[in-house]
This record gives structure tokens, sequence and C-alpha cells, in this order.
């Protein structure tokens, strides 16, 4: 771990997923500046993994404190390979994917159960991906007021299908604390597909009834799980 035995953990990082830009961090950054701690939000472009890891990485690099690296969804696979920086000193997932080694998105939602939702994305369109807007929020914001979710659906960042198919290297959450919260009500990473991710991390999990855009529609819930974290991690290093 980057932490020492006099390190205090005062920086946040937040990774945002598919779909979507680093806006929808708002509130959850709002709260933890309150508290106290220093927070950036990365605006990864989810054209590739390598190149969102090469942005979270240059955010990562402003920050002289250990760090608390957190991603949503698709920005879960983004801080498992970033998370290896050594100025992380734990990751918080938000209802996201945790890959191991040589896993990738793709693979992880290859084969999905029998009966799980099937997100509404689009046929490919040059090599980039959307949610059929029609169906955005009962898939995705399903917890958010009506036309927040309308403006989210309008507003997709284009997901690049060469980010999906990214492969992890090396998994940070196999040598660094990790913590996740499963979204109970989430229709586009089935709970039960979030706690076998969480299990085989060694994550603490929290589980809170919400959407896959819990970190919009309950910052407090999810503020209060990065808190935890970072209050964990300096508990164990002073």
């Amino acid at each position: 771990m980057a932490a020492t035995s006099d390190s205090t953990v005062k920086a946040i990082v937040l990774v945002h997923g598919g779909f979507v830009d680093g806006s929808g961090w708002e509130e959850v950054y709002r709260i933890l500046k309150k508290d106290g701690y220093n927070v950036s939000v990365v605006q990864n472009p989810t054209i590739s993994l390598e190149d969102d890891v090469a942005v979270t990485k240059r955010v990562l690099a402003t920050h002289k404190s250990p760090v608390i690296l957190v991603g949503h969804s698709y920005g879960g696979a983004v801080i498992t390979e970033a998370g290896n920086d050594p100025t992380v000193a734990g990751l918080v997932y938000i209802t996201a994917f945790a890959p191991d080694k040589g896993e990738s998105v793709s693979s992880l939602i290859q084969n999905p159960p029998p009966g799980a939702p099937v997100p509404p994305i689009l046929p490919p369109q040059d090599g980039f991906l959307f949610l059929d807007k029609t169906k955005f929020q009962a898939s995705f914001a399903a917890d958010v007021e009506a036309d927040k979710a309308a403006f989210m659906a309008d507003s997709q960042v284009p997901w690049g299908v060469d980010a999906l198919s990214g492969k992890i290297g090396e998994a940070a959450w196999r040598t660094k604390p990790s913590w996740y919260l499963v979204a109970t009500d989430d229709k586009m990473i089935p709970p039960p597909a979030q706690r076998f991710l969480s299990k085989r991390a060694g994550s603490t999990v929290v589980e809170v009834a919400g959407s896959h855009a819990i970190y919009v529609s309950q910052p407090d819930a999810v503020a209060k799980l990065i808190n935890t974290a970072a209050k964990g991690i300096n508990k164990k290093t002073n």
C-alpha cells in the first residue's frame, strides 16, 4: 500500500462510467468537500481503457497525499488498473465492474444469467455505443427525477467499444483494500453480478436500494461509503 504509518487520506478521486461524464458526481463532490477532502473528478473520454487509465493517472499525479480512488460502473475497470498507482491507498466501487487480470467489461457481460435485465444498448455506430434514450431512465436512472434523467439521456457520451474490450493488466484490488456499494435495484449490472465481483475482490460491502445512477440519486449514501473507506485507511495507518 502507498500509505505509510504517518499517512492520512485527505484526497478523493472520482471516476465516472460509460454513457455519462463527470458532472454526475457533483453532489457527491459537494458532500466530500464539506467533509474536508480534496476532491478531483476525472473526465475520462471512455474511448479506450488504456486512455482512460492514463487520464486518471494524470489526475492522481496532482495529489501528493494518499488517495481513495472511486469508480462507478465502467469506471470500476478504470480504477482497477489505475489503482496500481502508488498514490492510491484504497478503492471504492459504486455498482461497478471489478475485473481481474486478463478480464474486460466485455468478458464480464458476455454470459448474462437467465432472466437478467438486458441494458437497452443500441448497435455500435463507428465503434461507439449509446443507450436507447426512450429507455434510459428505466434502465440507468429509475430513481432519478424525470427531468434530470432526460438530460442524462440527451447528453450521453458515446462509449467506445474498445473501452469495453480493454483487458486488465494487474488488478489493484488484489493488493489494496476495497469497498463496494451494491445497488439492489440496478438494471444495468445485475445485483448478483455485483455481489460476485465484490466478494471476489474481498471488498467491504454495503447494499443500498437504488438504481445504476445511485451516485446521482443518493449522493449521501455514496459519500458515506467513501468517507468510511478513507477513515478505514486512516485508522490502519495511524
